[in-house]
């Protein structure tokens, strides 16, 4: 009798499952019709923007990346915590390097419940190790190459360019690059293992629910910090003649247990390697976690000044603005943010950036490049502006890749579905937070709003919000080259 049922439910399963599609579609709300018709329009006016402009294949564009790269040991976070019996904290907190497990409870809470990706040095060698080994063997673990500059390099290979990347690898990870990748740098037997302790929106840690998808990295990596590839990336720099220069990797250096002196000469040294380059290179400077006051003041004196693009998220962009204005580090922020706050923020560090680099160049023999390009990537929507007249061309188009590039990564398919997708952008947005200011609405057939101002231009554009995770990792990287390619 069993097996006659069985046999029926094979017969007329396919028929069963396929009313049950039509009843489905029959019956779905008009409310979510016109969603899903908004989504579509949205997605396919995305796409033709983005193809409006196509990579040369032929003569493939040219980028230098450095510098560093890791192995990134990918696990659920809150799984990982459950597994080792962390004490749930009631006490949130920010800490600047992580010792002990009680300060890794405290940190994770603080950064978890807000939905916000953070990325801390571990200084306990012994206690990183048990939370590799304890990693290992997790169920639904990944292995992934790591690094911002190995993450950059592989989309823009992706994307159609050819690179060079400095970093100190081993066989077995230069052997997975792309054959577009040509790698500069020392050979060591044993890749930095990155722990990325990733996230959805919804997951509950003790008391603590996260408001979003997002990750908490932890690391003890003793090679990344020193940029002991930077003379060889430098050799064949030379010969290689980049059409743009990418800097990452840099918060490696924050917190790590330096010599007095030791980090601001390596900072010196790369000063000295991206002042050497030629002024017709675009160089653009990857911002990260940062929270040592110390090291974010070495940056604007060594590296900022010789970049003309940066990259940032929602985090990262508050901090540079506080640390310019006010000397103050900002741990954390709105992961949320209007886009009327971030306009304001992005206008304000382009000023600020701008001014300074006006007033070096004018007190100082040593030339400062000003700041052409900013882009800021966000959960809701990506955000640029470009100077008139500079090097940077195709921002429309770009911001529209980098907007598209945000689903692909997340949500791990080349293929974005708009089922497995949201806007979570407004329906319309103010260009400003000051009082007046002109409200731009949201376009379906025309997603990538831009207009101009002073002497540049400013492109938003809403993502396509990946509701079904699989990676958060990576995705600033990702959408940072990804819109990058389309501007050299």
């Amino acid at each position: 009798m069993e097996r006659e049922g069985r046999a029926s439910w094979m017969k007329y399963g396919p028929v069963v499952s396929l009313f049950v599609v039509i009843l489905s579609f029959w019956f779905r709300s008009p409310q979510n019709e016109v969603l899903d018709d908004r989504l579509d329009t949205v997605l396919s006016s995305l796409l033709r923007a983005e193809g409006k402009v196509g990579v040369n294949n032929v003569a493939r564009p040219k980028v230098a990346v450095g510098f560093g790269g890791c192995v990134d040991l990918i696990v659920d976070g809150v799984s990982l915590l459950n597994k080792i019996g962390l004490a749930h904290t009631d006490q949130p907190l920010h800490h600047d390097l992580i010792e002990n497990e009680v300060q890794l409870a405290q940190s994770f809470a603080y950064f978890f419940a807000p939905g916000a990706a953070a990325e801390r040095f571990v200084l306990n060698d012994t206690f990183f190790s048990e939370l590799v080994e304890a990693s290992r063997d997790l169920p639904g673990n990944r292995w992934a190459i790591g690094g911002n500059a190995p993450v950059m390099a592989g989309r823009m290979a992706t994307e159609g360019c050819d690179l060079l990347l400095g970093g100190s690898f081993s066989p077995e990870f230069t052997d997975v690059l792309s054959e577009h990748i040509a790698v500069a740098g020392n050979i060591v037997e044993e890749p930095d293992i990155h722990l990325i302790l990733e996230y959805p929106s919804g997951a509950s840690w003790g008391q603590y629910t996260s408001r979003r998808a997002n990750r908490y990295i932890v690391h003890s990596d003793d090679h990344n910090p020193y940029l002991d590839s930077m003379a060889a990336f430098a050799e064949k720099l030379k010969g290689f003649d980049p059409d743009l220069l990418v800097v990452g990797g840099l918060q490696m250096m924050d917190n790590f247990p330096f010599q007095s002196g030791e980090r601001e000469a390596l900072l010196s040294r790369l000063a000295d390697l991206l002042s050497s380059s030629s002024p017709t290179i675009g160089v653009h400077f990857e911002m990260a976690s940062f929270v040592e006051e110390g090291i974010m003041e070495e940056l604007f004196h060594y590296v900022i000044p010789h970049a003309d693009s940066l990259g940032m998220n929602e985090q990262e962009l508050p901090n540079l603005l506080s640390l310019l204005k006010d000397s103050n580090i900002t741990v954390l922020s709105d992961p949320n943010p209007r886009v009327a706050t971030v306009l304001d923020q992005m206008r304000e560090v382009y000023r600020i950036v701008n001014l300074r680099s006006k007033e070096d160049s004018d007190t100082s023999s040593a030339k400062a490049k000003p700041l052409t390009r900013l882009h800021v990537h966000t959960l809701a929507f990506q955000a640029m502006i470009v100077t008139h007249g500079s090097k940077w061309k195709n921002t429309m188009s770009a911001t529209a890749k980098a907007s598209l590039t945000a689903n692909r990564h997340v949500c791990g398919s080349d293929d974005i579905d708009p089922s497995k997708a949201r806007l979570i952008m407004d329906d319309s947005f103010s260009v400003s937070q000051r009082e007046g200011s002109v409200r731009i609405p949201l376009q379906e057939s025309r997603p990538v709003s831009c207009w101009d101002e002073d002497d540049y231009e400013i492109c938003v554009a809403p993502v396509l919000v990946c509701t079904e995770v699989y990676q958060t990792a990576g995705g600033g990287d990702n959408i940072s080259a990804a819109g990058l390619v389309l501007q050299i």
